[in-house]
Formats: C-alpha cells, structure tokens, sequence
C-alpha cells in the first residue's frame, strides 16, 4: 500500500534542445526521475521547432521511467513543424497537452502552450485593425482552451500548466518593454473559475520563480534558466509537492 502524503512533480521549462544537445540533459532527467513521480516540461522543449532537434530530446528522455506531460512552447512554432514535433515525442510515450487533461497518481493536469498580450489595465484589447484583433483572438482562444482542460478534471489537486505565464509577478525582471510578450491576464480567468492547487509556466527567462494569481494560487516560473541562475547549488528543475490526492467516493 502506497502510504505517501505527496506526491511529487519535477517542472522545468525552455530546455531549447539542439542537435548538438545531445548528452547535456540525459542527467538532468535522470535526477529529475529519481525524485519525483513525473517530469512536467513546460514548452520550448525544442530550440527551432525541427524534428531532428526533437529526436535528440527523445533520446535524452531514453532512460526516464516516469510519466513525461508537455506543453509546447513558442520555440517549438519557429519552423511551422510543430505537428510533427508533437508527433515524435507522443510515440516516445511524452504526453503532450494542448487544452487537455489528465492524471498522474490521482493529480489531475491541464496544459496549454497559452499566448501573449499583456496584464491588466495593460492587457491589448480587441478593438482596431483586423491584425490586433486576430492577434488578441489567438490568446483568447488560448484561454478557452485552458479553461475546457480545467472543466474536465474532477480530481482534488489539480496542476495548471502553461508556457506563457497568467500572472505579471513571475515576469518580473525581464524589461517592462517585453511584459505584454511574456503572457497574459486573460490565461489568469479560467484559473479563478477552476481554481488548481499550483500553477507553472516557462517563458520568462529572466523573471521571478514564484507569484500567485489572484485567488492566491501559487504560480511558479520554471524555466531552465531561470532556475539555473536563481538556485546554482540545485539541479535545474523544480520539485513541486502536492497532496496525495482524496479519492471521490471518499470526499465530504
């Protein structure tokens, strides 16, 4: 019998794999492996968006033993390839999301690349030339999606993740000029009508590794390299403890 109180998830995003990344990150996930039940890699997994580049992640991946869920990120677009990217690592067994959901260990995760526009009173509206509109439509269908991922979980504990970050607290750092690049606001709202135990994202390289939303979510930013030079004296990925979640037939 499985007598754990956590269960426990390694995050990391932006790994920018190459074809000459080949043997730089087979420790990272080996460690990751070791110490949580899954590994949650939040977009950018590529650097271009080209197969070759994806098959040497797959590689890397070889020796992981744990469920693998993804989310792509905007790297993974760079070259239009994005379907078959998606298409290698989903027969490597990585279980892509993109506005769905699933579970890991009774946790239920939804994921979604997301998009960006801004926070706040600073978020783009939809109003003017036809390109600002098509532009702030993409990151509402974003949302959407987000949004009918987290609809289907019917789990206790649930995981949000995304690339794009749904709060400005963890952009912090980056220049204020590339804020409205970095996420949305919009990615925020389903968060505060579905509310999840924890939320995590990438993207933002230079921002801040944790924030909340505004229903006091944690949100963690958990790129490569921003964890890389925030905690030097730790492997690069986040170990993100949630509670072993309680059955359905046994809640109140």
């Amino acid at each position: 019998m499985d007598t754990r109180e956590k269960i426990r998830f390694a995050a990391v995003g932006d790994l920018h794999c190459r074809a000459e990344s080949a043997g730089n990150l087979r420790a990272l996930f080996t460690q990751a492996a070791q110490e949580a039940d899954a590994l949650l890699l939040c977009g950018d997994l590529t650097d271009y968006g080209l197969p070759e580049e994806t098959h040497v992640l797959v590689n890397e991946l070889s020796g992981v033993r744990i469920p693998v869920i993804a989310v792509l990120g905007n790297h993974d677009f760079e070259s239009g390839m994005q379907d078959e990217v998606t298409r290698i690592l989903r027969e490597a067994g990585v279980r892509i999301l993109d506005g769905e959901a699933c579970e890991v260990a009774g946790v239920g995760i939804a994921g979604v690349k997301g998009f960006a526009g801004g926070y706040g009173r600073g978020a783009l509206g939809h109003w003017g030339e036809g390109a600002i509109k098509q532009f702030v439509d993409e990151a509402i269908h974003e949302a959407l999606k987000l949004e009918s991922a987290l609809a289907k979980l019917r789990t206790s504990e649930r995981i949000a993740m995304l690339h794009y970050s749904p709060v400005v607290e963890t952009v912090q750092g980056e220049p204020p000029e590339i804020f409205p690049f970095l996420g949305t606001s919009r990615l925020e709202d389903p968060l505060l009508r579905y509310p999840v135990t924890v939320v995590i994202h990438g993207h933002a390289h230079r921002g801040y590794p944790e924030g909340k939303t505004a229903n006091n979510i944690p949100v963690y930013n958990v790129a490569k390299p921003l964890l890389q030079r925030t905690f030097p004296d730790r492997p690069p990925f986040r170990i993100i403890e949630v509670p072993k979640p309680v059955p359905e037939d046994m809640r109140p």
